[in-house]
């Protein structure tokens, strides 16, 4: 159990169509769900946020950078992580999620040069480092781009 796999109890949340104000005996009459008076009762509620007239928190805070859109967030892999294979395997993104090595391969996987390979392999991902290109070659095996 973590964050992630959190969900409401089964029957305890109403679909996005539910009908409010519709009286008692729909379970979300009279007051709709709003309680009673109070500024989050009325319509025209403060948006989420707002702090009552005060500078809010996302105004006094100093903006700083950006995030570019085109950028691409690559996976980088050692050689060594390839020795869990046997020979002549051929080795994809799909063989390195199901082994474990890779869980989110996001925008892309790269072999990078790091340990020692000694396994003949057929490499097939997105992109290699020359030391790893290196590396997998001096042992018989190939490297193709994806």
């Amino acid at each position: 159990m973590d964050l992630s796999n959190l969900q409401p109890a089964v029957g305890s949340t109403h679909s996005s169509n539910f009908r409010r104000g519709r009286g008692h005996g729909s379970g979300n009459g009279k007051t709709a769900g709003k309680g009673h008076k109070g500024q989050k009762a009325r319509s025209g509620a403060p948006r989420p946020g707002f702090e009552g007239g005060q500078m809010p928190l996302y105004r006094r805070l100093p903006k700083r950078g950006f995030t570019n859109r085109n950028s691409k967030t690559i996976v980088g892999i050692n050689v060594a992580a390839l020795e869990c294979f046997e020979n002549d395997t051929v080795v994809t993104v799909e063989t390195l999620m199901e082994c474990g090595i890779v869980k989110n391969p996001q925008d892309g996987v790269k072999i990078l040069g790091n340990g020692e390979l000694t396994k003949k392999l057929t490499v097939k991902v997105d992109a290699f480092s020359e030391g790893a290109k290196a590396k997998i070659e001096a042992c018989g095996g190939t490297c193709e781009v994806i």
